[in-house]
């Protein structure tokens, strides 16, 4: 891929400090109204004109965007290859990593960069905005000032957030731990499961105790093969035997994400059991994930989840739906063992989920 690079001199005359790389993807926050008034992909070799505030920052920039802005409903597999490799290409160069990305799937390409950067000591701040750079209220200037800010901050020469985040409307939130829920909101992103990471308001307040911490040593591994033979299916009241049948069948299917109700709970017709009992015997994967906004599986709590145990379906615990699709893109590529597929699926790789207790 033939990436765009731009490097903005924000320290001309101070001592440069920080060094941080930003990838634009494409998104809100990039794009601009031009004279006709329509929305087009802005030029970051002009970002100083409109926020310039970035000089007081005393950093080093350097902008790499992908050849054409991407439509975040359009990202898939080989756009999380390219972040991943950008970011090891030149992680021994800067400080941390900003990426500009659009909110729609800003989760999952969270998600996946913390399975796919193992060994990641380093901040890499997913951002964006809801409403353009150019826009008179628009959040993109505040998103991205506090993410390069959040990049470059160090506790005794050591990088505060060395994980995958995302920073939006005040908070930063461990990225494979959030989830979109809002669309016209400032707050675009939350997560009810997890604690915030930090929140920036006169000054930012870590929440030292909720990162991940700094690990001595540690290498930085790219790990870039994903399979993407998976998908979810969403239960829901009156689903059919033939609907779920016809997943469950599909050509090359490996893995299936099944989002239940509540605490892991699904129908307890003999049909259904016996279908998700058959699948699995046919080496389908099929991981349990709840379909509430920080809900969080408990197979065996009610009786119409202690089948589902029975017949070897996973429990995600209190995984969002983003992180668990993603994490079983990641392991069905990386790992041929069944056995250890399973229990790689059932433990946090990232921090995407709690220990499970059952």
């Amino acid at each position: 891929m033939n990436y765009k690079i731009v490097r903005l001199n924000t320290a001309a005359k101070q001592e440069i400090e920080h060094a941080v790389l930003i990838i634009y993807t494409g998104g809100t926050l990039g794009m601009a109204y031009d004279e006709q008034g329509a929305l087009v992909p802005f030029n970051f070799g002009k970002i100083l004109e409109k926020i310039p505030n970035l000089n007081n920052l005393n950093i080093s920039i350097t902008v790499i965007s992908f050849p054409e802005p991407i439509d975040s409903s359009n990202i898939n597999l080989q756009h999380w290859v390219d972040m991943a490799y950008i970011i090891y290409e030149n992680y021994d160069t800067y400080d941390g990593f900003v990426v500009l990305h659009g909110t729609d799937t800003m989760a999952y390409s969270a998600s996946m960069l913390s399975y796919m950067l193992k060994g990641l000591n380093k901040p890499v701040i997913f951002t964006g905005a809801q409403l353009p750079i150019s826009a008179m209220r628009s959040d993109a200037r505040e998103n991205l000032m506090t993410s390069l800010e959040i990049a470059i901050s160090k506790a005794n020469g050591k990088p505060v957030v060395p994980e995958v985040c995302i920073f939006f409307n005040h908070m930063l939130l461990r990225g494979n731990r959030a989830k979109k829920v809002q669309s016209v909101h400032f707050d675009a992103f939350e997560s009810e499961n997890y604690p915030a990471l930090a929140e920036s308001g006169i000054v930012i307040d870590y929440n030292y105790a909720s990162i991940r911490p700094y690990e001595e040593g540690k290498k930085l591994k790219y790990l870039n093969k994903l399979d993407n033979n998976v998908m979810v299916l969403k239960l829901f009241p009156g689903i059919t035997k033939n609907v779920v049948q016809h997943c469950l069948q599909m050509e090359g299917l490996k893995g299936m994400v099944l989002e239940t109700y509540g605490s892991g709970n699904s129908p307890s017709e003999d049909w259904f059991i016996q279908s998700m009992e058959e699948a699995v015997e046919k080496g389908l994967l099929i991981l349990n994930v709840s379909q509430c906004n920080g809900g969080r599986v408990i197979q065996g709590r009610y009786q119409t989840s202690k089948d589902l145990k029975r017949v070897g379906v996973l429990s995600g615990g209190d995984i969002t739906t983003e992180a668990a699709v993603t994490k079983m893109m990641f392991i069905l590529a990386n790992e041929t063992d069944e056995t250890e597929i399973k229990r790689k699926m059932m433990m946090p790789l990232a921090g995407e989920m709690s220990v499970l207790s059952q």
